[in-house]
């Protein structure tokens, strides 16, 4: 083979060295389980019992799980977390973006932007850990905070409607930035000079964000609310290191309940079920918020 030849072919291949580790990785950690759990959604799947073999039976799993009360308890809990932090995180992030996204403060505003990416660098679990520092009885930081103002301390997670405001609380001070930074990016798509223009013909902030800012804003909100939908159906390590899916079942979210089912019950069967049902309700909630929500920006 001529030399020019051999360096061509060579430079061909070397684009698909640099993607190898990463679809390499892809296949490891995202398709391979994905897989294997559908497939095993179909089989009786128990761990502790591997002599009567893995049988496959249809459909039984996914009937099982759509009867099952527990499931849809779970998981109607699940929504009622989502819609409450959802609006919250989104409110919060569109102030904190408008604010940093007005002219001036210099440093503070360069400052406040590094700050926001502190909770987002924080893995769920240290989160978890955070919180049950924060709402502990008895030196915990919300404790002190209320002792300020003469309360009595209280038994955050130790209370069904309190523990679930805490791991609340906790998921709204993580993902807060994230929405804020995502609109911030948004907002600094808008031209400039469009900008301008709007400023000078009203002096209301509501009207510039209906009529200018908001078409910038929808893509980063379509990609929110997906991103979001996606980890509040999984969301495990913070709910399970704060109060393990307690008292009782008033923090056991859809994900902590597939863990149960899997790794204390053992029936992999059925948690393969509900993890592949989350999925395709997950691509269903996707779809629906690009439909309804994504709009192109003309230029």
């Amino acid at each position: 083979m001529r030399p020019g030849a051999r360096s061509l072919a060579h430079g061909r291949w070397t684009p698909l060295w640099f993607l190898a580790p990463a679809v390499l990785t892809l296949l490891i950690v995202g398709i391979y389980p994905t897989i294997f759990a559908l497939v095993t959604s179909f089989r009786r799947y128990n761990i502790t019992r591997p002599r009567d073999g893995f049988p496959f039976v249809g459909f039984e799993n996914y009937r099982a799980v759509l009867s099952d009360q527990t499931f849809w308890d779970t998981l109607s809990r699940t929504a009622g977390f989502f819609l409450t932090v959802i609006p919250i995180q989104l409110a919060l992030g569109l102030v904190i973006a408008l604010l940093l996204h007005r002219p001036g403060w210099g440093f503070l505003r360069a400052l406040a932007r590094v700050s926001l990416v502190v909770p987002l660098a924080t893995t769920y679990a240290v989160v978890g850990l955070l919180g049950r520092l924060v709402f502990n009885r008895d030196f915990g930081v919300a404790n002190w905070f209320i002792g300020w103002f003469g309360f009595q301390p209280v038994d955050w997670l130790g209370s069904p409607s309190l523990a679930f405001a805490a791991i609340a609380t906790m998921d709204v001070w993580q993902w807060t930035p994230f929405c804020a930074l995502i609109f911030l990016s948004g907002l600094s798509m808008v031209p400039m000079e469009i900008e301008e223009a709007a400023r000078l013909e009203t002096r209301s902030p509501l009207a510039l964000l209906r009529h200018i800012q908001l078409p910038y804003l929808l893509p980063g909100l379509t990609a929110i609310l997906i991103l979001r939908s996606a980890d509040v159906l999984k969301l495990f390590d913070m709910v399970f290191t704060m109060t393990r899916g307690g008292p009782g079942a008033a923090t056991e979210l859809i994900s902590v309940y597939i863990q149960r089912v899997g790794f204390r019950i053992f029936d992999l069967g059925t948690a393969s079920a509900q993890a592949i049902l989350l999925l395709v309700l997950t691509i269903i909630l996707s779809r629906l918020y690009i439909r309804f929500l994504y709009r192109e920006i003309s230029a």
